[in-house]
C-alpha cells in the first residue's frame, strides 16, 4: 500500500467515525426519545401570532382551523403586512364573528426591518398573553389539539418550545426532496436541543414567552437579514435550561410544499444564508457533519474504483447504512413519515451535493427576500 492509499483509507476511517459519533451521540437521542404526555393542570392563555402578506387563499382555509382549536383561552393575532389582495376584508369579516381574532394592519411597506421581522414584532407587541405560538398563514395544524400539545411542554424554567413543521405529502421527486430536507433539518435541530445545544427552530411551529422575546431585544441584532426570525432568534436566546422540544403528533403543523425544484432551491438558499450568523460552536457542529458526509462518500467512491481494501470499505459503508436505517426509521416514525425511509438512505449524497452547491453559490449571490 502506498502512502497516498494509506492516507485515503485513514481519512475515510476518520470520516466514518465522525459520522458514527453524530448518529449515536446526537441523533440516537431523538430516535429513542419518549415524549411525556402528562396533561398539565394549568392551561395558561396563549397568543397565536401570524404574519401574512397576500395570503388570502391560505387564510380562508387555515384560519378557521386555528380558531377552532380545543383550548380554553387563546387569541389569534394576524398581522396583515401590506397585502393588496382580499386579506383585509376577509380578516374584518372573521373578526366580526370571532372576537378572539386580533388584526394588526400595516398599510404600506416599511424599511425598519427586512422580511417578516417587522410584522412579527408588531404582532408580538400586540399580543395580550405571555405564551406566544408562532406559525405561518400557509400552515395548518393537524387537528384541534395543536395549542394544547405545544403548551404541554412548558414547565418551570421553560421559555422556548421547538415544534415540528412537516410539509404535506404530494407526488413527484421534488416533494420527496423537500420532505427529506425537512427531515434532515429537524433531525439536527431537535437532536441538538435534546443534548442541551438548541440552535434553531422553525417559524411554522414555534413557541416562546413574550417577556423572553423583549428581554433579548427581539430581532434587533439581526434585523438587516431577510430571514432568521426563527433560527437566528433561537440561536441567540435558547440554552439548555430554557428550551424543550415537542414531538407529540397532535402538535404538528403542516405546510404546502413548493412544487418546483427551482422554487425549493431559492427557498433553501434563503434559509442557508442565515447560517453564517450562527454562534461558532453551531457552525462547527453543522459544518463538520456535512463535511464528513461529503468526505465519506467521495473517498468511498475513490476507494472502490481503485479497489483499495474493498472488504473493509464495503463493511464500513454497510455498518453506516445499518446505523442510518435504525436511526432514520425511528425518527421518521416520530415524524409520521415512514414512506420517506428508503429515499433517506438512497439520496443522501445528492442532498449533500445540493446543499454544498447552494452554500458555495450563496457566497456570490444575495439571498432572496421574503414576500
Amino acid at each position: 500500500m502506498t502512502a497516498v492509499e494509506l492516507s485515503i483509507i485513514i481519512l475515510f476511517g476518520i470520516s466514518f467515525l465522525i459520522q458514527m459519533v453524530y448518529y449515536w451521540f446526537f441523533f440516537s437521542g431523538l430516535a429513542f426519545y419518549k415524549e411525556k404526555l402528562d396533561e398539565p393542570e394549568a392551561k395558561p392563555p396563549v397568543s397565536v401570532v401570524i404574519a401574512a402578506r397576500n395570503e388570502y387563499h391560505h387564510l380562508i382555509k387555515n384560519l378557521p382551523v386555528i380558531l377552532s382549536q380545543d383550548y380554553p383561552d387563546f387569541e389569534v393575532v394576524v398581522v396583515n403586512h401590506a397585502s393588496n389582495d382580499e386579506s383585509a376584508d376577509y380578516l374584518r369579516e372573521i373578526n366580526k364573528k370571532d372576537s378572539r381574532l386580533k388584526i394588526v394592519h400595516i398599510d404600506r411597506e416599511l424599511n425598519f426591518f427586512t422580511g417578516k421581522k417587522f410584522p412579527l414584532s408588531l404582532g408580538i407587541k400586540s399580543a395580550a398573553n405571555e405564551i406566544l405560538l408562532l406559525t405561518d398563514a400557509d400552515c395548518i395544524p393537524d387537528g384541534n389539539d395543536w395549542i394544547s400539545g405545544m403548551v404541554s411542554r412548558y414547565t418551570d424554567g421553560t421559555e422556548i418550545v421547538l415544534g415540528f413543521g412537516p410539509y404535506k405529502k404530494k407526488t413527484g421527486f421534488t416533494n420527496l426532496l423537500v420532505r427529506y430536507d425537512t427531515f434532515v433539518v429537524a433531525m439536527q435541530y431537535l437532536s441538538y436541543a435534546l443534548k442541551g445545544l438548541p440552535y434553531m427552530g422553525v417559524g411554522r411551529n414555534l413557541s416562546y414567552k413574550r417577556s423572553m422575546f423583549f428581554r433579548n431585544k427581539g430581532f434587533t441584532s439581526h434585523y438587516k437579514i431577510a430571514s432568521g426570525d426563527d433560527d437566528l432568534f433561537i440561536n441567540q436566546a435558547a440554552n439548555k435550561k430554557n428550551t424543550k422540544i415537542c414531538l407529540d403528533a397532535k402538535s404538528f403543523v403542516y405546510s404546502e410544499p413548493v412544487t418546483s425544484l427551482d422554487a425549493w432551491l431559492t427557498q433553501k438558499r434563503r434559509h442557508l444564508s442565515t447560517g453564517k450568523n450562527y454562534k461558532t460552536r453551531f457552525k462547527f457542529l453543522l459544518g463538520m457533519y456535512s463535511f464528513s458526509q461529503l468526505i465519506f462518500y467521495t473517498l468511498l467512491i475513490i476507494l472502490l474504483i481503485f479497489n483499495i481494501y474493498p472488504l473493509v470499505v464495503v463493511s464500513l459503508f454497510l455498518l453506516r447504512l445499518l446505523t442510518q436505517f435504525i436511526v432514520h426509521k425511528k425518527i421518521l416514525r416520530h415524524f409520521r413519515d415512514d414512506q420517506l425511509l428508503l429515499f433517506s438512505l438512497l439520496w443522501e449524497l445528492l442532498h449533500v451535493l445540493i446543499i454544498q452547491s447552494i452554500t458555495l453559490f450563496g457566497l456570490f449571490r444575495k439571498p432572496a427576500q421574503w414576500k
